[in-house]
């Protein structure tokens, strides 16, 4: 697969924590500069079964700046495979779907009325014999990677694993990779997404059903909202602990897990795990100065 999991470091975090909770962030985003964090975990089961059923095309959907998108781009190129992206909107030249295009991508842009109704979408294709991967890697394939981020360091001596979920796919995958002993907390990006235990659980054994939190209270208005104050952590972030994170998911995770920490949220005494799930690109939607790193 072309990835070397041996870059990922556990990263100590002491500006997050106190004397009764220690704070750590899993660097996943270190894998890789394109194919960042979660994504490949996400995709590698997925790319396994589309080359034993012999599919040399990917495709997808995803947004303009998606994380997601530009991964399968850039992992198709490394494995020898074409790939297709269906873009929510109007056409634009946003540096991901540009990064994309080089890579090889071919670009579908969509309505968005449209892009609620994929299955007609990927009705309309079924003749291509493309293999087929849910926006964001949202499957069995996906969870059961996601699962294996568990195993890249030894994770056992922490209580609490603590992950950003928008579709679920990561957060189902930590339960079905954590012990009996910890607990898993996923922090949603998206508002109102009371769905999403929902979705985990679609992902999850029965014996492992609910075995997890969520909370709803840090999406700062919703997917892909950055107020002032959100970049104003993400830069106060990066001072203290020289930790890059992006404004759709990691910025909210870790704001997120230092004030739990305040509320005296967690058990004392705490060892947390917070995984730091990359989509560093994402930033690039920023005019140029919004962040210091």
């Amino acid at each position: 697969m072309l990835f070397d999991t041996n870059k990922i470091i556990v990263q100590e975090l002491p500006s997050l924590g106190n004397e009764h909770t220690k704070v750590s962030t899993l660097r996943t985003d270190l894998i890789h500069p394109i194919v960042s964090g979660n994504k490949w975990f996400k995709l590698r089961f997925f790319l396994e079964e589309a080359k034993r059923l012999k599919c040399n095309t990917l495709a997808s959907f995803g947004g303009a700046y998606s994380n997601h998108i530009v991964a399968i781009a850039a992992a198709c190129k490394l494995n020898g495979l074409a790939s297709v992206g269906f873009i929510r909107g109007e056409s634009c030249n946003s540096p991901t779907l540009m990064e994309a295009e080089a890579l090889g991508m071919q670009l579908h842009f969509i309505s968005r009325d449209a892009y609620k109704y994929k299955e007609v979408v990927m009705g309309e294709f079924a003749n291509k014999g493309w293999f087929w991967i849910n926006e964001g890697g949202y499957g069995i394939n996906g969870a059961l990677g996601a699962a294996s981020i568990l195993l890249v360091k030894d994770c056992s001596a922490f209580t609490h694993i603590i992950c950003a979920a928008g579709t679920g796919t990561m957060l189902a995958g930590l339960v079905m990779g954590a012990n009996e002993n910890q607990s898993v907390l996923g922090i949603s990006v998206l508002k109102n997404n009371f769905g999403l235990n929902e979705m985990v659980n679609v992902l999850l054994p029965p014996e492992k059903s609910n075995a997890f939190t969520t909370i709803h209270d840090y999406h700062f208005g919703g997917y892909a909202k950055y107020p002032t104050k959100l970049i104003e952590y993400m830069n106060q972030l990066y001072s203290r602990e020289q930790l890059p994170t992006d404004i759709v998911y990691t910025s909210k995770l870790f704001y997120a897990t230092e004030d739990l920490i305040q509320q005296q949220y967690f058990n004392q005494p705490a060892n947390l795990l917070i995984i730091h799930s990359g989509g560093l690109q994402g930033n690039r939607s920023l005019e140029p100065g919004r962040l210091i790193f």
